[in-house]
């Protein structure tokens, strides 16, 4: 009687077990579809998307303070926005998701410019307001540079096309919808078109000439351009061009690209990268902190992507400069004492670097600004570590040993080994990922009621907007005090580029519902 009696009362804790999992799975459901049924219908226009937004929608921003109109490109904006909608439609099988991914992609065609690419962002009021966007809050946010022109050509900057192609491809291999193969063939055309000979890619497209820098620097927009993971994004893309489209064109590409890293090293003693290169291959300036210069955080980039090169392709000439590399990185060391001046902390086989160095020497240039505003103020740099500016690293760690181990154990690695597991050479899946907004991991039941009890009655997570702006009053003279002190050039009131308030404003975040329906996506395909 008693053994009966323990399995009755083990299956009824089963069940109960099994009822509670499921109210539970319910619940992150419906959390879900509240949460994504506040941004279609409260924060988005037609679709699209900002990054902030102040709870009463008074004030927006993406990385600048944007109109009501403005919708922005730039990741965390629409296509990140339209990813984690698909990634909710695999994870849920609710279509409705994939019809609201539906109107972020029309959003984004809309947006589309006649070259095939994409600007930083695009105005539903017309482009006569997208230019005084640009004359206003764009010119006057000192240290974007990016913003301070209208140029009405596209960008590669920040992932930029290649984030809203990668998103137009996802909707049209979802379901093969036509509609969306008219905009994937122009951005898939655009890549392609815009690639030099030399097979790097300038940072926009069509080329463009007429915004010199302060000091009457070339346009760098039309430089053929590493920073920012202009070449990686393209490189991406166009390996699913390759394997998921079937597009024959881009295995040149790629190639071209591939070798366009190798061939852009610089020798001896500065055996590294610049961030962006004239089109005779010498280091080129970029924005008012950028100097023609050798970059640490370029050279680490490089490295890596020419260790993957070489598992791509089997191809030694792709290792054959990363030694050099990598002495180039160690002779650059500081010294304790710039560690400390620094205020560093550098672990075990880690050094500290300067960020930028005169090419062929090893002199720093370390990062300075005075002023207040796009008037007022410049950067310069000299060889002083000292009261640097915050908003751009003057020095980088590098874990060298990790890089030479990494080095090591790839070129030690039998080549046929390295061909035969290349998914380049080997192409074994021609799908698209199934998530694109992080990798999934394990979610615990107490995370996901976490997130359910934190979804507020309207309907989105609280977060802390940890960057806000000045709002645009105009702008100020050439002769206004000019402090050199970095902490005084912040806040200046005719300053329109972000800053970090003393005190976090709560507002409505796109990357905080992204990062939050991700990990209740995670919870229920964990569970």
């Amino acid at each position: 009687m008693k053994r009966h009696l323990l399995l009755i009362l083990s299956v009824a804790f089963t069940l109960l077990s099994f009822a509670q999992k499921n109210r539970t799975e319910q619940n992150v459901r419906d959390a879900m579809k509240r949460a994504t049924t506040f941004m279609m219908d409260n924060v988005s226009r037609q679709g699209g998307f900002l990054w902030n937004y102040l709870p009463d929608f008074s004030r927006t921003w993406g990385e600048l303070e944007a109109y009501p109109t403005s919708v922005w490109v730039q990741s965390p904006g629409t296509p990140a926005i339209g990813n984690i909608l698909l990634d909710a439609y695999h994870a849920t099988g609710d279509e409705y998701y994939y019809q609201m991914a539906e109107k972020v992609a029309n959003i984004l065609v809309f947006g589309q410019l006649d070259c095939g690419g994409w600007n930083y962002l695009f105005d539903l009021a017309g482009e006569s307001s997208l230019k005084k966007w640009y004359a206003t809050i764009g010119k006057n946010a000192w240290g974007c540079g990016e913003f301070n022109h209208y140029y009405g050509n596209a960008t590669f900057d920040d992932s930029v096309t290649s984030d809203a192609a990668n998103f137009i491809m996802r909707m049209y291999m979802e379901k093969l919808d036509p509609r969306y193969k008219p905009s994937l063939d122009k951005a898939v055309g655009f890549i392609l078109e815009s690639q030099f000979s030399i097979g790097g890619w300038p940072q926009r497209y069509p080329l463009m000439y007429d915004y010199p820098g302060k000091n009457g620097e070339p346009d760098y927009t039309s430089c053929i351009t590493l920073n920012d993971d202009v070449i990686d994004d393209n490189i991406e893309f166009l390996l699913r061009c390759y394997h998921v489209l079937g597009d024959a064109r881009a295995y040149d590409a790629l190639i071209r690209a591939m070798n366009c890293v190798r061939i852009l090293q610089q020798g001896y003693p500065t055996a590294g990268w610049a961030d962006q290169y004239t089109l005779d291959m010498k280091p080129a300036s970029a924005r008012e902190f950028e100097p023609a210069a050798i970059t640490t955080s370029g050279t680490v980039n490089c490295i890596r992507n020419l260790l993957q090169y070489y598992q791509m392709t089997g191809d030694s000439k792709f290792l054959a400069g990363i030694p050099d590399a990598l002495d180039f990185l160690q002779s650059i060391a500081l010294g304790q004492a710039d560690i400390a001046k620094a205020g560093k902390k550098v672990g075990e086989g880690q050094v500290l670097c300067p960020r930028f160095l005169v090419p062929g020497t090893h002199t720093p240039l370390y990062i300075h600004r005075k002023g207040t505003h796009v008037n007022n103020g410049s950067y310069y740099f000299d060889q002083n570590l000292e009261n640097v500016i915050g908003h751009y690293a003057s020095v980088v760690v590098v874990n060298i040993g990790k890089l030479r181990k990494e080095y090591e154990t790839i070129k030690s690695t039998p080549v046929e080994e390295i061909k035969k597991k290349s998914s380049f050479m080997n192409p074994r899946d021609n799908k698209l990922p199934a998530y694109y907004s992080g990798d999934l991991s394990k979610v615990d039941k107490q995370r996901a009621e976490e997130l359910l009890a934190s979804l507020n009655s309207a309907g989105y997570w609280p977060a802390p907007l940890t960057y806000i702006s000045n709002p645009y009053i105009g702008e100020g003279k050439n002769d206004d005090p000019a402090p050199t002190s970095y902490r005084e050039t912040l806040y200046g009131k005719y300053n329109t580029a972000i800053y970090q308030p003393e005190e976090p404003v709560v507002g409505i975040s796109c990357k905080a519902y992204i990062k939050n329906m991700f990990d209740l996506i995670s919870f229920l395909k964990g569970n």
